[in-house]
C-alpha cells in the first residue's frame, strides 16, 4: 500500500498542535495539543478521531522541551496504532510562519532550507525559532521521511510591489528585508478557494475579501485566486484590531512613548503586541465576554467593539477599491465563524457596496460553509470555517506524492 497519511505539526513557543490525516479521503485520524511546554503544569490532550466515539486522553506533568513534547505525541499516536514508524506515513508537514520572499510555495526541508528559515528569525523572532525546533525534532524522529515546510507568508507573495513596499528609503528597506509579507496565508488560501466553490465558480473567476478574525486577525483581497493585498505587514502586528495587538497605529506613537513615557523598545513591543487590541481597550480579548458586557451596559466594552468594527469596515471598503469588483466577503476563524453580531455590524451600512446580511441566516450556527446574505444582494457574504491543518496536509501530500515529485527531498512547488 502506498503511503497515504500526513502528520501536520504546528510548533509554537510553548506548545505543539498536531493532526494526523488520511489523504485518501482527507479524514482526521487523530489530533492533539501539548501546551505549557517547559512548565510544571504541562498538559497533553490527545483525541483519537478514527471511527469516532473515543474519549480524549490527557496527561499532565512537566514536559521539558519540544523534543519531549513530540515524543509524547508520538507515544499517544502509537497507542492508537498510528505510530510515526508506520509505512503508511507519507510525510510530515510543518507550519512555518515566515518564509520571506524566497519561499513562495511548500518546500521539502533540507539543511539549506532550514538555514534559510533560521536567517529569517530577525523578522519573526516569536515564531520561526519554535517552528525550527519542531522541524529539528521531527527530522530526528523520522530522518528518512520527507518533511515539508508550509509557510504562512507564501500565499501573499503574489502581492504587487506597489502594495508590498513601504514608503521608506529603498536601500534601508532592502538591507533589512522590510516589506509587507502578510500572515495567515494557509487560511486565506483555503477560505478563498472554498468560497469560490460555495458560489459554484472556479477560484480564478472570483474576487474575494477574506476576513480571518481570531485572537489574531487579518484581511486579504484575493483576485482570481491570487492575493493582491493583505493587512498584516512585516510582522503580524499591522492591520485589524486584534485580541491583544493594536493593529494599525501611527509609527510616531513608539517615539512618543520612548521620549515622554521613558519606555524601552521591549516595553513598547509588549504594549503593542500583548497589552493592546481588545484587551487593551476594555480588559477582555474574548468576543463572547465583550458582547456579554455590552448587553449589561458596559461602555468600555461597547467602545472596544465599535473600534474593532470601524477598522473592519475600513478594510472592507479599501479592499473593495483595490479589487474593483467584489464577488464575496468571507468571514472565518474563531470570531468570524461564531460571532453573528460582529458579522452583522461589519456589513451594516455597506448596502451601497452591494453588501447585506440576512438576520435569520446570520443567526444559524453551523460548522459548514454557508451564505448569510439575502438573495438580492449583489455581493455574497459567506461564513467559511477555516481548516489550516487540512490545507497544510493537502499542500504537503501534493508536493511529496504528486506528479513529478521525489520522496528523496529537494525543493518543490504546488499552486497554493
Amino acid at each position: 500500500m502506498e503511503p497515504h497519511r500526513v502528520l501536520v505539526l504546528n510548533s509554537g513557543s510553548s506548545s505543539v498542535k498536531y493532526q494526523l490525516l488520511d489523504m485518501r479521503d482527507r479524514s482526521r485520524l487523530a489530533s492533539g495539543l501539548v501546551e505549557r511546554i517547559g512548565e510544571e503544569t504541562s498538559r497533553l490532550v490527545h483525541t483519537p478521531l478514527a471511527g469516532g466515539g473515543a474519549e480524549p486522553r490527557e496527561r499532565t506533568g512537566r514536559i521539558v522541551d519540544h523534543d519531549a513534547a513530540l515524543k509524547a505525541a508520538a507515544e499517544e499516536l502509537t497507542a492508537d496504532g498510528l505510530g510515526l514508524d508506520s509505512p503508511e506515513l507519507a510525510a510530515i508537514g510543518h507550519r512555518v510562519v515566515h518564509g520571506g520572499l524566497k519561499f513562495s510555495a511548500p518546500t521539502v526541508i533540507t539543511d539549506e532550507v532550514l538555514k534559510e528559515i533560521e536567517r529569517l528569525v530577525p523578522v519573526a523572532p516569536l515564531h520561526n525559532p519554535a517552528n525550527i525546533t519542531g522541524i529539528r525534532t521531527a527530522r530526528a524522529l523520522r530522518p528518512d521521511l520527507p518533511q515539508v515546510a508550509v509557510f504562512d507568508t507564501a500565499f501573499h507573495t503574489t502581492i504587487p510591489e506597489a502594495a508590498a513596499r513601504y514608503a521608506i528609503d529603498v536601500e534601508t528597506a532592502d538591507a533589512h528585508r522590510i516589506r509587507r509579507y502578510g500572515f495567515h496565508g494557509t487560511s486565506h488560501a483555503y477560505v478563498s478557494r472554498r468560497t469560490a466553490k460555495l458560489l459554484g465558480k472556479a477560484p480564478e473567476d472570483v474576487n474575494v475579501i477574506v476576513l480571518h478574525l481570531g485572537n489574531g486577525a487579518s484581511a486579504s483581497a484575493v483576485a482570481g485566486g491570487r492575493c493582491v493585498e493583505t493587512s498584516m505587514g512585516l510582522t503580524p502586528l499591522e492591520g485589524l484590531v486584534m485580541g491583544t495587538r493594536s493593529g494599525d497605529i501611527d509609527p510616531a506613537v513608539t517615539f512618543h512613548l520612548k521620549r515622554v513615557a521613558g519606555m524601552s523598545t521591549d516595553e513598547i513591543d509588549v504594549l503593542l503586541n500583548k497589552r493592546s487590541g481588545l484587551a487593551g481597550l476594555c480588559g477582555d480579548n474574548d468576543m463572547r465576554e465583550i458582547r456579554r458586557r455590552i448587553e449589561e451596559g458596559d461602555e468600555r466594552a461597547a467602545l472596544a467593539f465599535d473600534i474593532y468594527i470601524h477598522r473592519l469596515k475600513k478594510y472592507i471598503g479599501a479592499y473593495a477599491a483595490v479589487l474593483g469588483r467584489v464577488d464575496a466577503v468571507a468571514f472565518t476563524a474563531g470570531v468570524g465563524e461564531n460571532s453573528a453580531p460582529v458579522r452583522e455590524a461589519a456589513i451594516a451600512g455597506l448596502e451601497e457596496f452591494g453588501l447585506a446580511v440576512d438576520a435569520g441566516l446570520n443567526a444559524v450556527r453551523s460548522g459548514e460553509p454557508r451564505l448569510i446574505s439575502p438573495e438580492y444582494a449583489r455581493v455574497a457574504v459567506a461564513v467559511v470555517p477555516t481548516d489550516e491543518e487540512l490545507e497544510i496536509a493537502d499542500q504537503t501530500f501534493t508536493l511529496v506524492e504528486g506528479p513529478g515529485s521525489s520522496r528523496s527531498g529537494g525543493l518543490g512547488e504546488v499552486d497554493n
